[in-house]
């Protein structure tokens, strides 16, 4: 090859005009892009930190006449992101929807002195009272909720660890900017506690992992059931689950991080905040052991006025106790309506749901639970433990038809879909997405006979997991986590040593005739997968995301009836989190109905559908592609 000759096809590409031409172009847009982005969040974090507006106190003519049955209803949300598409935090957008249908029914926020005066001087609430909470102290929730509590004259409580005001991780508040926080007048300060650590913990297969920090435990989580603890609730215990150390052990250790967290507060913000979020909460008392407890409410009696010390239920009243408090933990994926539906049967009082684009509902009767039309989507919320049921109007005698929808509920739980349906739906046909399967009901006379069941990684094709594999790869990931977080390189090189011999393990799989891994269903699993549906005379057929399902299933309900919607709790699941959460959502993304009156008609007549038209359908395009462009820029810049 001569000297100067293009050897490859990189070099080719650099001599390329237009390819330079292309990705100078490219080098522009980005840099606009991100340009706009940095501009976006410097904007956030003036308005922050040097805001101009005030927070106004409730007027005096909302205190309820009623002071003894008034209470206050809690809520503390774990943290806000840009769009809501993590496990824990919830949207920007979101919370500003949950927070203005609040002040719609009257909410107005309360302070921490406001609840110390209701318990201790018995000065009377608001009518509608609500005390507003953000836990862990982050940097992003700050700047994305601050512009909704100015909208909404709301002021919140920044919950925060104080061991993080040593930290440098800037996803955390630094003390200057909790000062900062304060001055605005939209915050108060209150604590988790001293730190975020995990004790006795054990895997779903009851490996011991013992005691682990938030990185670890963040890796670990997906393998973990319900048998780990907060460094404050028992005794450090052995894989044995014997006390590793003694009462006094455990008592100064206990001591130790009431003392420190008060030094601290102290050092950093000049005082120890007054309200106090016990983690975990749901003990019965202040932890699980009862020595432990013990300690634990003795510190807490004399460092705070107040303790928030369950969690599930939002509504506290007079006799409530001051160190006993209920908040409730809205998850990122609660629609409107399911928060509306919990705090209603919280406080036993009226409530109006909201329903979305009204005008575009015509043809969607509502006949239990709540239901939303969100441009092109129609969430159907449970009662509690209860059902969600809407029918389509105009569906009625449809011989043959098709129906295609994403639904994008959580995976536990039930989305269903009737067909040829009476109004008890004695009679119909039922498919329906429950708990990760796909499952076809046939009802005659109230009687049911299941026609199709399959999980829905099995019909897309997925590997399934056996529980051996599964339980190798949980042994390895542990180990990995172990060695990325450990104190020393001899340390690390030794997990990474256990990873590697784990992994080279041999472990049977499905095929070869091993257990199905089956795991825990949570009410946190999301989903999302299209569904198609075909029925022509007495054949079914279904499709998820583009692969065959049932094919020509045979039924035997009699043609008419009509088509509803369909949403069901499901109490076999479980969530560390949030154990008291009974209200599940049916979501229904781009749903289309479609009869076919003659033989040949490929494309059918659109009975309804939720899909937008015309210049709402490109303006809602538009900014779906918006937003995708600028979460990848945030993700990747």
């Amino acid at each position: 090859m001569m000297r100067g000759e293009v050897k490859d096809e990189k070099t080719k590409a650099l001599c390329d005009a237009a390819f330079s031409r292309r990705k100078d172009r490219w080098k522009f847009l980005r840099t606009v892009v991100e340009v706009g982005v940095v501009a976006l969040l410097a904007l956030m974090l003036y308005r922050l930190f040097f805001v101009q507006e005030e927070y106004r106190p409730y007027s005096e003519s909302l205190i309820s006449s009623e002071p003894d049955v008034t209470g206050f209803i809690a809520l503390s949300y774990f943290g806000v992101d840009r769009n809501g598409d993590t496990s824990a935090r919830i949207g920007h957008a979101q919370l500003e929807k949950h927070l203005k249908a609040l002040r719609e029914e009257g909410y107005v926020t309360i302070t921490q002195q406001d609840i110390e005066n209701y318990y201790l001087h018995g000065k009377p609430l608001p009518r509608r009272a609500l005390f507003l909470m953000f836990e862990d102290g982050r940097r992003d929730t700050a700047i994305l909720a601050q512009d909704i509590l100015e909208e909404m004259n709301y002021k919140a409580t920044m919950m925060t660890y104080a061991n993080n005001l040593l930290t440098r991780d800037l996803k955390f508040l630094q003390p200057n900017e909790l000062l900062e926080l304060e001055e605005s007048t939209f915050w108060e300060m209150g604590t988790n506690g001293c730190r975020l650590e995990y004790i006795n913990v054990f895997d779903i297969y009851g490996n011991y992992l013992g005691e682990i920090d938030p990185l670890r435990f963040a890796q670990v989580q997906p393998y973990l059931g319900r048998n780990y603890n907060h460094y404050l609730m028992d005794y450090i215990r052995d894989k044995h689950t014997v006390p590793k150390e003694s009462y006094n052990h455990m008592k100064s250790r206990l001591t130790y991080d009431y003392t420190r967290m008060k030094e601290l507060y102290e050092e950093h913000l000049g005082r120890l905040p007054r309200a106090h979020v016990l983690m975990h909460s749901n003990t019965g008392r202040f932890g699980n052991n009862r020595d432990v407890s013990a300690i634990n409410e003795r510190w807490i009696r004399e460092m705070f006025p107040m303790n928030f010390n369950r969690e599930g239920f939002c509504f506290n009243q007079r006799n409530s106790s001051l160190y006993d408090l209920t908040r409730m933990q809205p998850q990122p994926y609660w629609p409107i309506n399911h928060l509306l539906m919990r705090i209603k049967y919280d406080i036993d009082q009226p409530i109006q749901f909201l329903p979305g684009d009204v005008k575009r509902q015509k043809q969607l009767l509502l006949l239990e639970g709540a239901a939303e039309l969100d441009e092109e989507t129609y969430i159907l919320t449970t009662l509690p433990e209860g059902k969600g049921l809407t029918r389509i109007e105009g569906s009625e005698g449809l011989h043959d038809l098709s129906l295609s929808v994403r639904l994008r509920g959580n995976a536990f739980g039930a989305q269903q879909i009737f067909l040829h349906a009476t109004e008890d739906l004695a009679s119909s046909v039922c498919v329906e997405f429950l708990n990760d399967q796909l499952l076809v009901l046939e009802s005659l006379g109230g009687t049911k006979q299941e026609l199709y069941r399959e999980k829905i990684p099995v019909i897309l094709g997925e590997h399934i997991l056996s529980v051996e594999e599964h339980r190798k790869e949980a042994e390895v990931q542990e180990n990995l986590a172990f060695s990325r977080y450990a104190t020393s390189d001899e340390q690390g090189m030794e997990y990474l040593a256990r990873a590697k011999a784990r992994q080279e393990q041999p472990a049977a799989t499905v095929e070869e005739g091993a257990e199905v891994y089956e795991g825990p269903q949570s009410f946190h699993a999301r989903s999302n997968h299209r569904l198609d549906i075909s029925l022509r005379g007495n054949a079914l057929s279904i499709q998820v995301d583009g692969k065959p399902a049932a094919t020509n299933l045979e039924l035997h309900v009699p043609e008419g009836g009509g088509t509803y919607l369909g949403a069901s709790w499901q109490g076999e699941a479980w969530s560390q989190r949030n154990l008291s959460d009974d209200v599940y959502d049916a979501v229904f993304d781009g749903l289309t109905l479609r009869s076919f009156w003659e033989d040949g008609d490929e494309d059918g007549t659109v009975v309804f559908s939720t899909e937008l038209k015309g210049t709402a359908k490109a303006l809602y395009t538009a900014n779906a592609v918006w937003e995708a462009v600028i979460g990848w820029f945030l993700n990747n810049l």
